[in-house]
This record gives structure tokens, sequence and C-alpha cells, in this order.
């Protein structure tokens, strides 16, 4: 940008000059002001080929947003509470998960508060994985057994074992 310099006996006045229309750069074209005056949303400008901008409209069937039905959520949620034998239970385990959440996030900010425990937990952790891919993972024979284990464990929880 130039700057225009006028001076007085003992004072200098910089005064700057505003930019003209020429003083653009020619290869970036003029675009006019973006209106956001429209109701029907518009995607951004692409490039087409050669020099040319076109705009595309979204489609109607992403301008419909899907919403969730809040009376259906609460009266599901509703029927699901009042079906609950023993509400007392369902309130001390969510409470007991609540708190052990807060715990962990404490502990963990503990730990790593500590200079060089990080990464230490690091390496420990990147030995682990290595040894449960060489373990489980990088042999069809190991990977079958891992998949035996998992639906055995997936038996003992449902209750079906």
């Amino acid at each position: 940008m130039a700057m225009t310099v006028a001076a007085s006996s003992s004072v200098a006045v910089i005064i700057p000059r505003v930019p003209t229309v020429s003083d653009r750069c020619p290869a970036v074209p003029y675009l006019p002001p973006r209106s956001f005056a429209r109701s029907s949303f518009t995607v951004p400008l692409k490039l087409v080929s050669g020099n040319g901008l076109q705009k595309m409209r979204a489609s109607s069937s992403e301008e419909t947003s899907t919403s969730i039905d809040t009376n259906e959520l609460f009266t599901d949620l509703k029927e699901k509470w009042d079906g609950l034998e023993n509400k007392s239970t369902v309130i001390i385990y969510g409470g007991g998960a609540i708190v052990a959440v807060w715990l962990s996030s404490i502990l963990v900010g503990a730990i790593n508060s500590v200079p060089l425990l990080p990464k230490v937990m690091e390496l420990v952790g990147l030995g682990y994985t290595g040894w449960f891919v060489y373990r489980y993972l990088l042999f069809k024979s190991s990977r079958k057994e891992l998949a035996e284990d998992i639906d055995s464990l997936k038996k003992k929880i449902a209750g079906t074992e």
C-alpha cells in the first residue's frame, strides 16, 4: 500500500492512501457481498471446469432435519421407569457410576500432573498393545481363540451359559 507523506516545519504526518479497484490482484475474481436474507440453505461456491463459478443449492432432502419427538421419548422413558420393580437399585447404580467417573477423572488428572509418569504410562500402553496384537491378532488360530473367548464372555454376561 503506498503512503503519502506531508511534511510541515517540525511534524511529519503520514496519511494512508485508500486502495482503489485497480490495486486488487487481477487473478482473484470480484465476488459480491454475501446476502444472509435468503430463506433456503445454500452451499458455498464450487469451482467448475475453467474459470467459471457455479452456485449449488442443497437438495430438499438435505434441508429437512430429523427431529426427535420429545413427547414420545418422555412417554417411552416413563413407561420403562414404571415397569421397574426395584427403582432404588437403579438410582444407586446410576449414582455409583457417576461417582466412579468423577473419581477416575480426578485420578487421571493426578497421574497426568506427575512429570515423568504420563510418558511411562504411554510406554506401558504401547507395550500391552504390542503384546495383545502378537498374542491374539497376528495368527489365524489365535484370532479364533479370541473370538471364542469373546463369545463365552457374552454368554456369561447374558446368562445363557
